[in-house]
């Protein structure tokens, strides 16, 4: 009777046990959790854009989009900007307030623009040089780009408060179609011949071959169960219809967003630009206002069906990653004679080179730029600076087959265009006057986007 009665006490308090660890696992909340913040980033009227001065709004303005992923160590903040470039000292002060709301440290931080050409481009080391010589920073003043800044703080801070806790992360690709075209047509002796820019009114040059792209538009998102939070597309192109207007906007790529966040609005929709720094709509863009719409419409068909594919998997802390590699690529011959230009070089020119300048000296200073991936589960999100071209997206998806790779450009945008070796002989305008590194490049990133990938 004694061991039968022992056993009958163990055996009740062991389904008092289980009972009890059942009841807590269904009331501990999920450890992963997803803060969303969408911010304006118009200026006003009367500011400096990159190019020209701002004289109107359109019905749509420019938004500075994000997420913050809490649980899985140090809070992930990744941001996208409807702004041409956000170079240098700005990065780093985006990325520090940022990092201070989120309640992290700033290498966890990314950074990126879409590179709409009617939109503010920001480099407050640019400002210190420009006024240092004497000189007005126009497009470079940085007054908005401070209030920005603090209303991004502000805003994640929010955000942060409100997280929704996440279970599942998603994954979905579909092709684009007539939207993206490679900008530089070889001729026979190997060289290019044509520089298909985003409006291209040249019949000729626009006949010629779509060439080498990346088609796909890939999705990554966000869901509490059966509940989506946020979408995260990512498509490589020049994103340009018409511009040089005066009017901050943000482009088909915006239109495309927005078009897809009616369609499902329980998510907030972020859009990256992909490695597009040899990619235009240039073959099926003549520069017609009306071919604004139509690349909105065939980019979000795209979004559109590579959200009919999602598949969802679950996510834990333990499937998430962050990894950093920084890098220090070799600056292109000249960049020091830039300030020499300040005086006499056009506005244009100055908006296009003097972020160079800057990341030459934080160079000279001993300071590095950050490639960097996000591990998902099985997908992953590798962000690299300034206009890379396609081959290197193409190259980091054909390194993990295995895996959902999804690429983001226009990260520090200081360096400029970033060619493959082979392009530094072909001329063309990417590889000569606007690239700010040297064929060099190619294999300092390869190696850390091999390194970050096979983590």
């Amino acid at each position: 009777m004694y061991f039968r009665w022992r056993i009958s006490i163990c055996l009740t308090g062991a389904l008092i046990i289980l009972s009890s660890t059942t009841v807590l696992s269904q009331v501990t909340p999920n450890p992963l959790r997803l803060a969303v913040f969408d911010i304006d980033a118009t200026p006003p009227v009367g500011s400096q854009l990159t190019y020209d001065p701002m004289v109107n709004n359109w019905d749509m303005g420019l938004r500075a989009k994000g997420i913050v992923i809490l649980g899985a160590g140090d809070p992930i903040v990744m941001c996208s900007v409807d702004w041409i470039g956000i170079s240098n000292e700005s990065q780093d002060e985006f990325k520090r307030v940022m990092a201070l709301a989120a309640g992290t440290v700033p290498s966890r931080v990314v950074v990126h623009a879409i590179h709409q050409h009617d939109a503010p481009t920001s480099d407050l080391g640019a400002e210190v040089i420009m006024k240092a010589a004497g000189v007005l920073p126009g497009a470079f003043e940085g007054t908005y780009t401070r209030d920005l800044i603090e209303r991004l703080g502000n805003g994640i801070k929010k955000s942060v408060l409100a997280a929704s806790p996440f279970t599942h992360v998603g994954t979905g690709q579909a092709e684009v179609f007539k939207v993206s075209s490679n900008r530089r047509i070889l001729g026979p002796d190997g060289k290019v011949k044509y520089t298909r820019t985003s409006a291209t009114k040249d019949s000729l040059i626009r006949a010629a071959p779509e060439g080498l792209i990346d088609p796909m538009v890939s999705l990554i998102s966000f869901w509490n169960n059966d509940k989506p939070l946020a979408v995260l597309s990512y498509y490589a192109s020049h994103p340009q219809s018409y511009y040089r207007t005066g009017v901050a906007n943000p482009d088909f790529p915006g239109i495309a967003r927005f078009m897809r966040q009616l369609a499902v609005p329980d998510a907030l929709h972020i859009h990256f630009n992909g490695a597009g720094g040899n990619i235009t709509a240039g073959k099926y863009n003549d520069g017609a206002k009306e071919n604004r719409l139509i690349l909105a419409e065939r980019l979000a068909d795209g979004m559109k069906r590579a959200w009919e594919t999602t598949k969802r998997e679950p996510v834990s802390p333990a499937s998430i990653r962050w990894s950093a590699e920084p890098v220090k690529l070799v600056p292109a011959a000249g960049i020091e004679k830039l300030e020499a230009g300040l005086k006499t070089e056009t506005s244009v020119f100055i908006a296009n080179n003097i972020s160079k300048l800057v990341w030459l000296r934080r160079l000279e200073a001993g300071k590095k730029i950050d490639i960097s991936s996000l591990a998902l589960g099985k997908a992953r999100i590798l962000h690299l600076p300034g206009e890379p071209f396609v081959e290197y997206q193409l190259a980091a998806k054909g390194l993990r087959p295995d895996l959902f790779v999804a690429v983001a450009g226009y990260g520090d945008y200081g360096v400029g265009y970033i060619g493959t070796a082979v392009a530094y002989g072909q001329g063309g305008y990417e590889t000569g006057q606007a690239s700010g590194v040297t064929a060099d490049a190619e294999g300092i990133l390869m190696k850390a986007i091999r390194k970050l990938l096979e983590k």
